[in-house]
């Protein structure tokens, strides 16, 4: 999937959104990032979800856990760390089959739905979920690539809530460049936005090994136990440097249910009070004996 030719039109031009500058295209460069892909039961998936829209994406039987964690070096708003957590999903009235939404993306509009956005710093969260609708918040996030391993670890009240290694692959050779959709739920709406990135990565599939996941017992975290994660992973990757553009058009639907909702989810109310801070919190608290070589 092409960057679209607007963003090519807007470079070099300026905008200002929610006091937020930016230089268009929104963009990132030098970004290294790692992923791991694993499977996971299908209808504790749906559960998470829990739209009448979007649907887990079948690998046979299973759903597919997705966390991707991305350093990002260069962007309008300074540094920070990204640490997705998503259930890889299709956009449609039903259900699609297995593996056709992974070869034609564009017509099951495939993506990923975003359980948890954990970042490194406010100004991300006042822009990712006040523009895009992105469900951010600010934690203690790192990003480690070592001789062995590449690792980031996600804390938050002091506790452990993830930890994801990936196997530093000997070579990062093959070229990637594509888009990708990310479906979040924010004021009552379910929102997609658009990101375009390219890069070369090292992987390996279905390998034992090639990534580990760490879980922790924060309550945030309950909901991934539902999910009986198969530790071997479908996929996992590093990408040493990314450049990517999110772009500014994204799409929005009334997230309906069957009854009147009895509460109101999380609004406006939520990002409007942010400033632009760009510090980040206290680096998380590795437990001893973790190993991922030197850098």
């Amino acid at each position: 999937m092409a960057i679209p030719r607007r963003q090519h039109r807007l470079a070099g031009r300026h905008a200002l959104v929610d006091g937020i500058p930016f230089q268009m295209p929104v963009h990132s460069e030098d970004s290294p990032a790692l992923m791991a892909v694993f499977s996971v039961d299908y209808d504790a998936a749906a559960r998470l979800i829990g739209c009448s829209e979007i649907h887990p994406m079948r690998l046979w039987r299973r759903a597919l856990l997705v966390v991707t964690v991305i350093n990002y070096v260069v962007t309008d708003i300074g540094r920070y760390v990204e640490f997705s957590i998503a259930l890889a999903c299709t956009h449609g009235s039903r259900p699609a089959p297995p593996l056709l939404p992974g070869l034609f993306m564009r017509a099951y509009g495939t993506g990923q739905y975003v359980l948890d956005l954990p970042v490194s710093s406010e100004v991300s969260v006042k822009g990712g979920k006040g523009i895009w609708g992105m469900p951010k918040h600010q934690a203690s996030l790192d990003f480690v690539i070592g001789r062995d391993w590449v690792s980031s670890q996600y804390d938050l009240d002091g506790q452990m809530l993830m930890r994801v290694d990936v196997k530093k692959p000997p070579k990062a050779w093959l070229p990637v460049r594509m888009g990708a959709s990310n479906y979040c739920a924010f004021r009552g709406m379910l929102m997609r936005s658009f990101i375009y990135f390219q890069g070369k990565l090292g992987f390996a599939l279905f390998r034992a090994g090639s990534a580990r996941l760490l879980i922790g017992d924060h309550p945030r975290m309950a909901m991934l136990k539902t999910l009986d994660i198969d530790p071997v992973p479908v996929a996992a990757g590093f990408f040493p440097a990314t450049h990517g553009v999110l772009d500014d058009h994204f799409e929005c639907w009334f997230l309906t249910t069957p009854s009147p909702p009895a509460a109101p989810g999380e609004g406006l109310e939520s990002t409007y009070p942010l400033g632009q801070s760009q510090e980040w919190l206290a680096p998380p608290r590795r437990a001893p004996g973790w190993e991922g070589g030197t850098a």
